[in-house]
C-alpha cells in the first residue's frame, strides 16, 4: 500500500513538473519572446541595454543569469544570442563568468529534469539493453560528456536530456559540462565584445570556428590516451623493459586460442613462439569437442541398431566392446592430431617450446630453465572441469571430461552430475551403449541457458530413452559404498539418494590462472575468476593479451579462435592500431540428439534484456527430408524485431542442427532478414530448407492483408 501510494505522489509530482514546463513553453512562444533572440535585436537594443548594466549593475548581472539558467533548464533555444549578450554588455571576464555558471547550472536543471520525468520509464522498458551504456558511462561518462560539450554541433539541449537518461553522477556531469563548455563560452563571449563589428551570427559560427571546435573535441580522445599512458607506466613501475626482444608474440598454451594465434602471427611473417605444458590442440583436441563427438558417433549407431524397426528393417544385431568404443576415440585424436602438431606448426615457422611457461615480467617467459621475451604475450591458457566442494567426493573416483577417455568398462549405474550441454551430451551417450544413467541437475530444467521449450524437448527425449533426469536437485554429500557411492540430494526439503558405480561431473569450467605467475605478476583477474580484459582484449598490463576458454564469456572453441585473431592482429599492430573483439553473432551447438543450436537473443534473454520481439517458429515434424530419416522431431524458432524480417536471434532444435544454424549466422552478420532467406534456392530435399520454411511462416504472418483484399477482388473481376 505504501509504494502505490508513493508510486501515485511520484505521479503527480512528474505531472505537475510537466504542466509547469509546457507553460513556461507554452508561454514563451505565445508572447513571442523569441524576437528578443536574434542577432539583430541584440545590435539594435545594445547601447539601451548597456545603460541599464551601468545604472543597475547588480540587477542586470541577476535578471541576466536568471534568465539563462531558466532558458538553459527550459531547453528553449537562443542560448547563443544570449551568450553574445554576454559578452556585449559585460564585457570578456564577467560575460565568461556569469554564462559559464549559468549555463552549467541550467544544464544540470534539465539533468535533473529529464531524470526525474523520465529514467524510470527508460529502465522498465530498456533496461537490460541500457547495461552496456550505464557500463560504459560508468567508466568513461566524464569523456563522453567533455567530447560533446567540446563540439558545438552536439546541441546543447540534447545532451542535457539524453545525460539524463544516463547514471552519470550529477557532480560529475556539472563540473566537466562546465569544463566542456568553457573554450566555446569565450570564444561567443568574446565574440560578443567585438558585437560592433560581426554583421551576422554566421560570422561567428564559420567553417573556421567549428573546424577549431572539432580540434578541441579530440582533447578528450588525446586525454583519454594519456590517461592510459600514465596507467600502463604505473602498472609496468618497478618492470625494465628489454632493449631487444627475442620474438615479437608468444603464446602461453597450445589449444584452439594459442594455435590460432600463432598461425595468425606467422601467417604474417613475424618471429612466433608457442608454450605447451601437456599436448598440443588442447581440450578441444585430445578431452574435448573431437571425442567426445566421435563418442556420440558411436552411441547414435547403436540406438540406430535398437531402432532399426523405424527405418523397415526387422532387426539388426549389435556386439560391441566398450573398449573398443573407446580405442575408437583415440584413434580418431591421432588422426586429427597432426592438424595441430609441432611439426606442421614448425613448418608454418612458429618456434614450438615444450614445458612449463611462468612470467617472470610483462615482456619475459621462463620455460622450465630457459628465459624468453616478447613485445606481446598472449595468455591461451585455457580452461578445466570444475570440481565442487562437494563432502565425500574426494573419497570416490569420480570422472570428468578430462579423465573420461581413459575409461575401459562401461559403468553398470552413471550419474551424471549437472545438466548442461557436456553433462546432457554425455549422459544420452552412455545411456545409449547401456548404463542406466541418472543426471541430476540444480537448476528446475536442463540446459537452463536455453529456452523452456528447448530444455523441454531434450527433457522429452530422455524420457523416452529411460534416462532419469532429476531437475531441482541440490547435491549435498557423497557417500562411498562397497560397490560405487550414493549421492545424497535435498530436493522439496527432503534427501534423495542416487547409486552410482560411477559419477561424472559436468559442472562447467573454471579457467587456467594458476601456477604460471600471473598473480604473481599483478595481471588482473575477474570476479568469476578468469583474467579480465577489455574490448581489445588486453589485460591491464597493455602488451598482455588473452584469449579463449581462461577469458571467456564463451567458452566454446570457435570462440576462442575468434578472440585469438583479434589478440595477435592487436598485439602485433599495438599501439599504432586495435580492434574491439565483435560477439554480436556467436554461434554453439549441444550435440545432444536431437541437436540444440542457437545464434543471437532467446525468447528468455530477450524478456530479462527487456527487448521487444516477435517470435515465428516451423515444427521439423512437416519436413520432407527430416520425414525420410526418421529425425522428423523438433522446430527451428526465429525471434525478430517487431513488424521487421531483422533477426535477433534462432534456435534450432533437430538433426544437423548445428550446420543448418549457419545460415542464420550468415544473415545476423551480414544484415540479410528472413526475406532475403526467403528468396534463397535451398536444395530439395534438405534439412536447410527448415530455414527457408520458417521465413515463409514470417512471411504469411506479415502478409499486406489489404493488398491481399484488393489482389482477390482484381482476380475475380478477371474472371467474371
Amino acid at each position: 500500500m505504501k509504494n502505490s501510494t508513493a508510486e501515485r505522489h511520484d505521479l503527480i509530482r512528474k505531472v505537475l513538473l510537466l504542466l509547469v514546463f509546457a507553460s513556461a513553453v507554452i508561454a514563451f512562444f505565445y508572447l513571442d519572446l523569441g524576437r528578443f533572440l536574434t542577432f539583430d535585436s541584440l545590435k539594435n537594443q545594445r547601447n539601451a541595454l548597456a545603460a541599464l548594466v551601468q545604472s543597475h549593475p547588480v540587477g542586470m548581472m541577476s535578471a541576466f543569469f536568471a534568465v539563462y539558467i531558466a532558458m538553459a533548464a527550459l531547453s528553449i533555444p537562443g542560448a547563443g544570442i544570449l551568450t553574445l549578450a554576454g559578452g556585449a554588455l559585460f564585457g570578456l571576464t564577467t560575460g565568461t563568468v556569469l554564462v559559464s555558471f549559468s549555463s552549467s547550472i541550467g544544464a544540470l536543471l534539465a539533468f535533473w529534469g529529464a531524470r526525474f520525468m523520465f529514467r524510470d520509464f527508460v529502465i522498465r522498458k530498456f533496461g537490460a539493453r541500457l547495461k552496456s551504456i550505464e557500463q560504459g558511462v560508468e567508466k568513461d561518462g566524464a569523456f563522453y560528456l567533455l567530447t560533446l560539450r567540446l563540439v558545438p554541433a552536439v546541441p546543447f539541449f540534447v545532451v542535457n536530456l539524453l545525460m539524463g537518461l544516463t547514471n552519470i553522477k550529477s557532480r560529475t556531469y556539472y563540473g566537466f559540462s562546465q569544463i566542456g563548455m568553457l573554450p566555446g563560452t569565450l570564444a561567443y563571449v568574446y565574440a560578443g565584445t567585438q558585437i560592433a563589428r560581426i554583421d551576422s551570427a554566421g560570422d561567428i559560427v564559420s567553417p573556421g570556428l567549428i573546424a577549431a571546435f572539432a580540434v578541441i573535441g579530440i582533447m578528450p580522445i588525446a586525454l583519454r590516451k594519456f590517461s592510459n599512458a600514465l596507467a600502463a607506466r604505473k602498472v609496468y613501475r618497478g618492470h625494465r623493459k628489454p632493449k631487444q626482444f627475442d620474438y615479437n608474440m608468444i603464446a602461453i598454451g597450445a589449444g584452439s586460442a594459442g594455435l590460432v594465434s600463432a598461425y595468425i602471427g606467422s601467417a604474417v611473417k613475424a618471429k612466433v613462439a608457442l608454450i605447451e605444458k601437456h599436448k598440443m590442440g588442447g581440450d578441444c583436441l585430445n578431452t574435448g569437442c573431437v571425442p567426445s563427438k566421435a563418442l556420440i558417433r558411436s552411441a547414435k549407431l547403436m540406438h540406430e541398431a535398437k531402432h532399426s524397426r523405424d527405418y523397415g528393417i526387422a532387426r539388426v544385431q549389435t556386439e560391441f566392446k566398450f573398449s573398443d568404443v573407446m580405442d575408437r576415440v583415440a584413434n580418431i585424436i591421432g588422426k586429427i592430431e597432426p592438424h595441430d602438431s609441432v611439426e606442421r606448426y614448425t613448418q608454418l615457422g612458429v618456434h614450438c617450446l615444450q614445458g612449463n611457461a611462468r612470467l617472470v615480467s610483462p615482456w619475459e617467459v621462463e620455460v622450465d630453465d630457459r628465459k624468453i621475451s616478447a613485445q606481446t604475450i598472449i595468455i591461451a591458457t585455457g580452461a578445466r572441469p570444475l570440481v565442487p566442494a562437494i563432502p565425500g567426493l574426494a573419497d570416490v573416483d569420480y570422472l570428468t571430461s578430462d579423465n573420461l577417455w581413459s575409461l575401459r568398462e562401461l559403468p553398470g549405474r552413471l550419474v551424471v552430475l549437472g545438466g548442461g550441454p557436456i553433462g546432457c551430451e554425455l549422459a544420452q551417450c552412455f545411456s545409449r551403449f547401456g548404463s542406466t544413467v541418472t543426471q541430476v541437475e540444480m537448476m528446475p530444467r536442463l540446459l537452463p541457458r536455453e529456452d523452456v521449450d528447448v530444455s523441454a524437448a531434450i527433457a522429452k527425449r530422455f524420457a523416452e530413452e529411460a534416462i532419469q533426469v532429476a531437475t531441482a536437485h541440490k547435491a549435498l554429500r557423497v557417500e562411498k559404498t562397497a560397490d560405487g557411492g550414493v549421492l545424497v540430494c535435498e530436493h522439496e526439503g527432503r534427501e534423495v539418494h542416487f547409486a552410482f558405480d560411477r559419477i561424472l561431473l559436468a559442472l562447467g569450467r573454471k579457467a587456467n590462472v594458476e601456477g604460471f605467475g600471473l598473480n604473481e605478476l599483478g595481471v588482473t583477474l575477474s570476479p568469476r575468476g578468469t583474467v579480465e580484459a577489455n574490448e581489445k582484449l588486453q589485460t591491464n598490463f597493455p602488451n598482455i593479451y588473452v584469449c579463449g576458454d581462461v577469458t571467456g564469456p564463451f567458452q566454446f572453441t570457435h570462440t576462442a579462435a575468434h578472440q585469438a585473431w583479434y589478440a595477435a592482429v592487436n598485439g602485433l599492430l599495438s599501439p599504432f592500431w586495435g580492434f574491439k573483439v565483435d560477439y554480436r553473432t556467436i554461434p554453439w551447438t549441444t550435440f545432444t540428439d536431437p541437436e540444440v543450436a542457437r545464434v543471437g537473443l532467446s525468447e528468455q534473454e530477450a524478456k530479462e534484456r527487456g527487448i521487444a520481439y516477435e517470435v515465428v517458429e516451423y515444427g521439423i515434424d512437416d519436413l520432407d527430408r527430416a520425414i525420410a530419416d526418421g529425425t522428423a522431431r523438433g522446430f527451428v524458432k526465429v525471434l525478430t524485431v517487431p513488424g521487421k524480417d531483422t533477426i535477433l536471434g534462432a534456435v534450432i532444435v533437430g538433426a544437423h542442427a548445428g550446420d543448418t544454424l549457419a545460415e542464420f549466422v550468415l544473415a545476423m552478420k551480414h544484415g540479410l532478414g528472413l526475406n532475403k532467406i526467403l528468396g534463397t534456392i535451398h536444395t530439395y530435399p534438405t534439412m536447410s530448407e527448415a530455414n527457408k520454411y520458417v521465413a515463409g511462416v514470417w512471411k504469411r504472418e506479415h502478409a499486406p492483408q489489404r493488398v491481399l483484399r484488393l489482389a482477390q477482388r482484381y482476380f475475380a473481376w478477371r474472371i467474371a
